[in-house]
């Protein structure tokens, strides 16, 4: 994944919840904890979205959190990366076409790299986070 490419420092991540049944964000906690280990690759989780090169989003857009996932996403720095966790956050899966979804994370902010699955196992999460961060050394 990284091969040929030296990051120069560690990836920071920011997790925004867009309406997930957090099936996902359980998933992703579990890429974090000692078993899948991502802070291997220099992978941290920061609580402020000022602070993140990369933005992991899981669930499908609701309405509700339309104006704060556009307001997290211009907060970030540039250049940064997007990425789609889940099946609800690349198609919306089965909420597609509900009066309450804004609709899939694509047709909101520009994504980089796409994690489908219901949930997807905290491997291909981690996959994920190494291709965003492979396209950000791109970036720069």
């Amino acid at each position: 994944m990284l091969r040929g490419k030296i990051l120069k420092r560690s990836i920071w991540v920011y997790h925004f919840n867009a309406g997930a049944c957090n099936g996902c964000d359980i998933e992703i906690t579990a890429s974090f904890t000692p078993r899948f280990d991502a802070e291997r690759f220099g992978v941290k989780l920061v609580g402020s979205p000022r602070h993140a090169d990369v933005l992991l989003v899981t669930g499908p857009v609701t309405r509700q959190a339309l104006p704060r996932l556009k307001r997290v996403y211009e907060m970030m720095p540039d250049p940064k990366v997007v990425v789609a966790v889940g099946t609800c956050a690349c198609s919306c899966g089965i909420f597609k076409g509900g009066p309450g979804v804004a609709g899939p994370l694509d047709s909101i902010i520009p994504v980089d790299v796409y994690v489908f699955g219901c949930p997807p196992r905290p491997q291909n999460i981690l996959k994920g986070i190494l291709e965003a961060a492979q396209k950000l050394s791109e970036k720069r």
